[in-house]
């Protein structure tokens, strides 16, 4: 039997300017999603992994769904963080219908997603969902996280 000798790393697409140093507030991060997948016509997920400062490191487009669903499964989002070396995450997604209220499903995976980061030591600090316009829902400022 043979077995794979491997090398596992992340490639670089490109670069984003971003007029933040960290992420200190969950606005900060909208604005940062909004830039990435605010206009998609599909549901689709982003992780952005922070270092110690809370500073971005990278952004990875985990999911891309349907209309009004994506699947999203821990071991996926995990993933760019874990190679990244991230000490934390911050998850959003869009809804777009424009409305950005979860859903229970929204809220079970983030609590899932939650879970998983404590067992991993990547905690995820914040799930932002971006609607029409300027609106989002922010779970650490509705306190669903």
């Amino acid at each position: 039997m043979n077995i794979q000798i491997v090398s596992i790393k992340m490639v670089k697409e490109k670069e984003l300017h971003y007029q933040y140093e960290d992420i200190s507030r969950p606005r900060e991060s909208v604005d940062l999603i909004k830039n990435i997948i605010g206009d998609m016509d599909r549901e689709a997920l982003v992780v952005i992994t922070l270092d110690v400062k809370n500073h971005p490191t990278s952004i990875n487009i985990c999911s891309t769904g349907s209309l009004n669903s994506s699947i999203v499964h821990p071991r996926e989002v995990f993933k760019t963080a874990i190679l990244g070396n991230a000490a934390s995450i911050l998850i959003g997604h869009n809804h777009p219908s424009g409305n950005p209220t979860p859903s229970n499903e929204d809220i079970n995976i983030t609590k899932r997603l939650k879970e998983a980061g404590k067992i991993l030591g990547i905690e995820v600090l914040d799930h932002i969902i971006i609607g029409s316009f300027d609106n989002y829902i922010s779970f650490k400022e509705k306190g669903l996280l």
